[in-house]
């Protein structure tokens, strides 16, 4: 697979360059804040980095009729908007957490949420001193499996990749369900999976879940 990343320099983008790398696939677009090398036309490229950048991310993808993997944080509905329209050109995942332990979890929290409908729930997310957004897209997907309105509460300390804690409780017990990423590396096998999967996928807009599940 020939691959691009938009944000190369960054945290993600260097571990995404390191883990496809290790796969046998060839980096042929890098793209940064003030630069931009292309080596030969992409196959897939992969964006993890800012808001700011999808406009260029979307036209790259565009003019190579690359498929788009886009773990992004921040996205407001304009830019899913964005995303959903560029799918109809071109295969696209989109999603707020590349984890698959995030995946199930997803699906643990609803179960229990259905079970333990009235009891007390809350979000506990940490991160990073550097993670600009608040709540975490991550913690945002909880609170939709949850199915109802929940206080998140978020921390932006050291250098946390990603701690996610859902705490269900009633007047005698706690319930916490957890996951704690302990490397980025996590998010770029995420990554390496969906864009493995869309290579030779017609346009659509591909869920991440499904990809790991099945069903698509």
């Amino acid at each position: 697979m020939r691959y691009g990343v938009v944000g190369f320099s960054g945290r993600m983008g260097r571990e995404v360059i390191e883990v496809f790398s290790e796969r046998g696939h060839e980096l042929v677009l890098k793209v940064d804040l003030e630069q931009e090398q292309y080596l030969g036309k992409p196959d897939v490229i992969v964006d993890f980095s800012n808001p700011s950048a999808l406009k260029r991310t979307v036209k790259l993808c565009e003019e190579n009729s690359a498929g788009l993997v886009i773990g992004t944080t921040g996205l407001n509905e304009k830019d899913l908007e964005i995303i959903k329209d560029l799918s109809k050109k071109v295969p696209v995942v989109q999603s707020f957490n590349f984890s698959i332990g995030i995946q199930i979890m997803l699906r643990i929290v609803s179960e229990i949420s259905r079970i333990l409908e009235d009891w007390d729930v809350e979000i506990v997310e940490i991160h990073h001193r550097f993670k600009k957004d608040a709540p975490s897209g991550t913690a945002l997907l909880l609170k939709k499996a949850l199915n109802k309105d929940v206080p998140i509460h978020s921390l932006r300390i050291g250098g946390v990749p990603g701690d996610h804690t859902v705490n269900f409780a009633n007047l005698g017990e706690i319930l916490s369900i957890s996951h704690r990423a302990i490397s980025r590396r996590t998010f770029a096998l995420g990554a390496l999976k969906a864009a493995e999967f869309i290579l030779r996928k017609e346009p659509g807009f591909y869920e991440f879940p499904k990809i790991v599940f099945g069903g698509v």
